[in-house]
């Protein structure tokens, strides 16, 4: 199994909105990180939809590695 790229080796903040569906890049190839834009075409990894409950501030994973996938579990701290 492919490993994706680290995008960065630190949470991305992001306002989400109740009820709003968001695409979490999981190859780290996104120029719109933390959000797919497609570059994962050729790639075996595909983006993971987040559907925000509540109007608030989460962290997503910005590194990739999460074991909480989309959000930041901290994983980071160990590459």
């Amino acid at each position: 199994m492919a490993q994706p790229l680290i995008a960065q080796k630190s949470p991305i903040p992001v306002e989400v909105e109740e009820g709003k569906t968001y695409f979490w890049c999981a190859c780290g190839r996104s120029a719109n990180q933390p959000f797919c834009d497609g570059a994962h075409k050729e790639t075996e990894f595909t983006p993971l939809a987040y559907k925000a409950e509540e109007t608030k501030r989460v962290f997503f994973c910005g590194c990739k590695h999460t074991g909480g996938a989309p959000l930041c579990d901290g994983s980071h701290n160990k590459l």
